[in-house]
């Protein structure tokens, strides 16, 4: 008997259900998600040997586990959630919105597809991708807390701190506010002092002799 396994996923949980070819539902399992997720589910669905499974948004929240299945040896197929929410809206046996009825659903949409967009093993290519993206974000992140020290220093230092600054040119322009700790300690100087030193020390480090690694 042919079986179609429709599986609702979330961040910290996954639901399955089984159906058959006349949309009934034969068993349902609910898995949390971690590192055992794949062998429990595998484990579950055991007891159907013709299964397909049917994973609801496979390239978005249920990608990790879809490319787990893919990887396992098992057939699925994605299944927009727009298509499992009408099922869904037009099925008399599950008008409550909740996991097992979403699960259902899924498995519906896969079941009545007259052509099922079948999951593919990703290549590398789908890791240097990943790669790229965090080598932007990481550069993105550093941009912004850089903009937001040197706005936050124009407002405590007359010219603020050249662009091409390092964390030591930042200390050296960051005046201290506490002045009792200004007295106590011997290496402090005042704002206009430390706005000097900063563009001293960037005027240099742009001389030909003077170049210095880039934070």
């Amino acid at each position: 008997m042919t079986v179609m396994i429709g599986v609702d996923p979330h961040k910290g949980s996954h639901t399955a259900v089984a159906v058959d070819v006349t949309e009934l539902a034969l068993s349902q399992f609910k898995v949390r998600s971690g590192p055992a997720q794949l062998e429990r589910l595998l484990t579950w669905a055991g007891r159907f040997p013709e299964r397909s499974w049917a994973v609801e948004n496979a390239t978005g929240l249920g990608y990790l586990l879809a490319q787990q299945l893919v990887g396992a040896g098992e057939r699925v197929v994605d299944v927009q959630p727009k298509l499992a929410a009408r099922v869904r809206l037009l099925d008399s046996q599950s008008v409550n919105k909740n996991d097992p009825h979403d699960a259902r659903s899924v498995a519906i949409a896969a079941l009545r597809s007259p052509a099922p967009v079948e999951v593919r093993a990703e290549d590398h290519s789908a890791v240097a991708r990943l790669w790229s993206k965090r080598q932007r974000d990481l550069a993105r992140a550093r941009n912004k807390v850089a903009c937001r020290l040197h706005s936050l220093l124009c407002e405590l230092v007359a010219a603020g701190c050249r662009t091409r600054s390092t964390p030591q040119r930042w200390r050296n322009c960051w005046p201290r506010s506490n002045r009792a700790a200004r007295r106590s300690s011997p290496g402090w100087s005042s704002p206009v002092t430390c706005s000097r030193t900063c563009a001293a020390s960037t005027s240099k480090s742009e001389s030909p002799g003077g170049a210095s690694k880039r934070w």
